[in-house]
């Protein structure tokens, strides 16, 4: 199925989604890699605030390229979720909802987005200049220091992903194998 759906996502569009569906996402994300995860994460460990604020959230695993002139980012492709895994858990437990990236995920992870009623969207690998057509603003957010993988909010329209995750404990990697 097919949806265009507006970020944040609300508990509603979570439920409906289900593995396989076509989804056009259009509102603000963050862009976090495995270097700003580790940050937040020792932060959470610590009891101390974080520079973002995780409820209902997305973050997109991805580190952009330079910004072409009158862009404003470079390719946008994703980053493999597996190296976010070790973190996602306790960021799905703090309020995150959605995550985009690309490849398998982790049991602890999976069971984390059921328990949290949240999503894990795959974005196509290797169309990154394609995907940056869809962002229309980038500003860094914290972690500034990180170059690419420095926190992002992006805004984007029509952003194109896939279900691979759902609420409901639906797998499409483990569909496939099947």
């Amino acid at each position: 199925m097919e949806k265009h759906l507006t970020l944040p996502l609300s508990e509603n569009d979570i439920e409906e989604l289900q593995i396989g569906d076509f989804v056009y996402l259009t509102g603000e994300m963050f862009v976090a890699r495995d270097a700003a995860h580790k940050r937040l994460y020792e932060l959470m460990q610590q009891g101390k605030a974080l520079p973002i604020d995780l409820k209902d959230s997305c973050i997109y695993y991805m580190g952009p390229s330079p910004a072409r002139e009158g862009r404003p980012i470079g390719s946008a492709g994703p980053t493999t979720a597996t190296r976010m895994d070790k973190y996602a858990p306790a960021f799905l437990d703090a309020g995150q909802k959605i995550m985009i990236g690309k490849g398998k995920r982790s049991k602890e992870v999976m069971d984390a987005v059921v328990r949290n009623h949240a999503v894990y969207f795959a974005a196509v690998g290797g169309a990154g200049a394609l995907l940056s057509k869809c962002i229309t603003s980038s500003e860094i957010v914290c972690y500034e220091d990180l170059g690419a993988e420095a926190v992002r909010r992006i805004s984007v329209e029509e952003f194109p992903v896939i279900v691979v995750a759902d609420c409901h404990g639906g797998d499409l990697y483990a569909r496939q194998t099947q």
